[in-house]
């Protein structure tokens, strides 16, 4: 007992990105650091008003000490060079707390979910490597050459878990595989959809693509983000949109399609430098006339929803069919019983 609560209570503080120090501050200094270290030590136990105490300064259900987690053996991600090790390691604990719920409740629904990647037998070594792959994925999932809809539902129905996290602005998104089986991909909850999109899938070509040794950190990360161009608009449908060769364009064209492909003006001028259809010269206007609004004010924006809901669905199912009982469902979403009840309704 001792050493699960105290794997659980540092995770949870870890997760809310504290240090010992601030965590005695935020429960009103009533027992010492040293406390701190010994409960997660696992050397001893603190009374239930502790308890108490430690959940509410950490934003967790009592419960979450005590519950057993489906273990994670194993979690990688890439490293982010922007973030310091607090903050990936907070982002991380969420992480494993929202991927372990996931594969509990899985388990205890029955759910054998096997994730098959289209690509590896794939070398990517250039921008017409991962054209190819791209097309490869779209006929292999049966895509299509139109607008995807919703990208995170996609991945989700793919068998890849998508986890969004509250983080800050320098975060844009990363992926990993748990214990070696399960591909995961994280994206900051406070971006737009056009961005989102664009992260999801570009840490999608992380997951499926096999990079070429020679290849230098930012090549990569410049063919990860042209397969996830290449995802959202494939070649011969902007070669149709746009034109193979252009000299000049319109505001209203870039918008128009921006808000039916859900891709930010940027990025399809981007894409269009990539595909030749643009000059280097003509791009690099564009780009200088785009510094000074980054955030692409007055240019419209794409109209859905890219939120992760498989989630709260299979919650919902296992509630509704008392496969878990109501406490255990609020525990899974980190409410109490009261709210999961308001939230949940049964038909």
């Amino acid at each position: 007992m001792e050493r699960m609560f105290g794997q659980r209570l540092r995770s949870a503080r870890v997760m809310a990105g504290l240090s010992q120090d601030k965590l005695v501050e935020r429960i009103g200094g009533v027992v010492s650091k040293n406390a701190i270290s010994k409960y997660e030590k696992g050397q001893m136990l603190p009374n239930s008003a502790l308890v108490t105490a430690l959940a509410k300064a950490l934003d967790v259900k009592i419960d979450y000490f005590f519950e057993e987690e489906v273990t994670i053996e194993n979690i990688e991600f890439r490293k982010r060079s922007k973030l310091g090790k607090k903050q990936i390691d907070a982002i991380r604990e969420k992480v494993v707390y929202f991927v372990s719920n996931y594969l509990e409740l899985e388990q205890l629904l029955g759910i054998e979910a096997e994730f098959e990647n289209p690509l590896n037998s794939i070398v990517v070594r250039n921008g017409e490597d991962v054209e190819a792959a791209a097309d490869t994925l779209l006929e292999s999932w049966d895509l299509g050459t139109n607008a995807i809809p919703n990208v995170v539902d996609l991945l989700e129905e793919k068998e890849i878990k998508v986890v969004e996290v509250d983080a800050p602005n320098e975060f844009d998104g990363f992926s990993g595989i748990v214990d070696g089986k399960y591909p995961v991909v994280v994206l900051n909850k406070n971006f737009g959809l056009e961005r989102k999109r664009m992260t999801a899938l570009h840490e999608l070509a992380h997951l499926l693509l096999q990079f070429d040794s020679a290849l230098s950190h930012k090549e990569i990360e410049g063919l990860c983000l042209r397969f996830a161009g290449a995802l959202l608009i494939p070649r011969r449908t902007f070669f149709r949109e746009f034109g193979q060769h252009r000299t000049g364009f319109s505001k209203n064209e870039l918008v128009a399609l921006k808000q039916s492909y859900g891709m930010s003006v940027t990025a399809i001028m981007k894409r269009a430098h990539s595909l030749g259809c643009i000059s280097s010269h003509r791009y690099k206007q564009f780009c200088i006339a785009m510094s000074s609004n980054r955030l692409e004010e007055g240019l419209g924006e794409y109209v859905g929803r890219e939120e992760s809901m498989r989630f709260k669905k299979l919650l919902y199912r296992a509630a509704s069919e008392e496969v878990i009982s109501m406490s255990k469902a609020a525990s899974l979403l980190n409410l109490n019983l009261a709210q999961f009840r308001k939230e949940f309704v049964a038909i």
